[in-house]
């Protein structure tokens, strides 16, 4: 498989990394204003050349893939056959080596746009809301100002925060509005804190209205509906270092508008923003994935824009639910692009912390649930 580049032709690597390594290369080359198929690339480089390599354990690599210059993955699984080598085992190698010899600056060398992720699956209940709030509550704890925007009109994640009433209030101006151009106000009248030490006042939330479910229609009148959401959030990114998007359980311009504010900006670099989608281990999350991904494709191609797939999280998953479970959990597992990044069992903390209304790392900070969101919030770049 290759693609055309501005850096000229390049071929896909499929191989595999542990998630660990997987997490401190997307950071570390973020930290050096660096994507990660250039940070690999010099990682190989280095790794033809070196004197000594490290001994790294590979348990648990999950498949994993990136783009070099044209021929280089031959010729680096060339050198693994050579030295005696997996190729995952080469990889591992070479990177830890770039990590080695790249050690975390005092500050990103690139500045970059507030991060912007939405979590979206049109199919409604694989867990976008569990895992939007969780990955948002995992980064407030620590020590990111977060924002968090509930834009599923249904409001899930609004009622499951303790925050229902505010989707009714009347003489209130909503989101739609700020998208639609009708609203008077500042955005930042809309936004409610949530109050739990934990945070630090670090977690906001943008809860939604029950005008919402007017927003495909309202969106179509208006030029240049792509762009709505990003002009209404506009004013709130300097504040916040990561914006998390709950996405709505439908196709569309409501979609639309998300993935177009998640895409990858000029200067931003790669797998730094983007779509992550919560799937379950059943032939319906292969479908609704697939639909997912075509519309984003489809935005891409006529937009001229690039939206980066930051990965799957493959939610309530039950091994005691029979073989097929287990299949379809193994095949998604093959994914290189986007990857896993993580499976999540089916446990009851969430949904206890759901029917609290209570926020599941306040509810249960030590459960296996919290830790998730916790591991997963370090898949992100900030």
């Amino acid at each position: 498989m290759s693609i055309p580049s501005p850096r000229g032709e390049r071929e896909k690597l499929i191989t595999a990394l542990t998630p660990k390594l997987r997490r401190h290369l997307k950071i570390r080359a973020f930290e050096h204003g660096m994507d990660i198929q250039d940070a690999t690339e010099h990682a190989i480089k280095a790794w033809y050349t070196a004197a000594e390599v490290p001994e790294v354990a590979t348990d648990g690599a999950k498949t994993w893939g990136t783009f070099l210059p044209e021929g280089e993955p031959d010729a680096f699984k060339a050198a693994c056959t050579e030295r005696g080598v997996t190729y995952v085992k080469g990889l591992a190698q070479a990177l830890t080596l770039w990590l080695d010899a790249h050690p975390s600056p005092t500050s990103p060398l690139t500045a970059q746009p507030v991060v912007r992720v939405i979590v979206a699956n049109q199919k409604g209940g694989v867990g976008k809301t569990f895992i939007s709030s969780g990955i948002a509550q995992a980064l407030a704890e620590g020590g990111r100002k977060v924002l968090i925007v509930d834009y599923d009109p249904q409001g899930h994640l609004t009622s499951e925060l303790g925050f229902e009433d505010l989707m009714y209030e009347d003489d209130v101006e909503t989101l739609l509005m700020h998208m639609d151009g009708t609203a008077k106000g500042d955005i930042h009248d809309l936004l409610v804190a949530l109050d739990h030490e934990r945070f630090g006042e670090r977690l906001h939330l943008l809860p939604a209205s029950d005008d919402a479910f007017m927003r495909d229609v309202a969106l179509s009148k208006v030029s240049f509906s792509e762009a709505a959401l990003e002009r209404s959030l506009e004013p709130l990114e300097n504040e916040y270092d990561v914006i998390i998007i709950d996405g709505p359980p439908s196709l569309g311009l409501n979609m639309d508008t998300a993935l177009y504010y998640v895409r990858r900006r000029e200067g931003e670099l790669a797998d730094r923003s983007g779509v992550i989608t919560p799937v379950w281990a059943n032939k319906a999350s292969h479908r609704a994935f697939r639909l997912l991904k075509s519309q984003m494709e489809d935005l891409c191609k006529k937009g001229r824009v690039q939206v980066d797939y930051l990965g799957l999280v493959v939610n309530a998953y039950d091994s005691r639910r029979g073989k097929l479970v287990k299949e379809n959990k193994d095949e998604w597992e093959k994914s290189s692009s986007p990857p896993v990044l993580a499976v999540i069992g089916d446990l009851k903390e969430g949904r206890e912390a759901a029917d609290g209304e209570i926020p599941l790392l306040e509810y249960a900070p030590d459960s296996e649930h919290a830790q998730a969101m916790r591991d997963l919030a370090k898949e992100l770049a900030v």
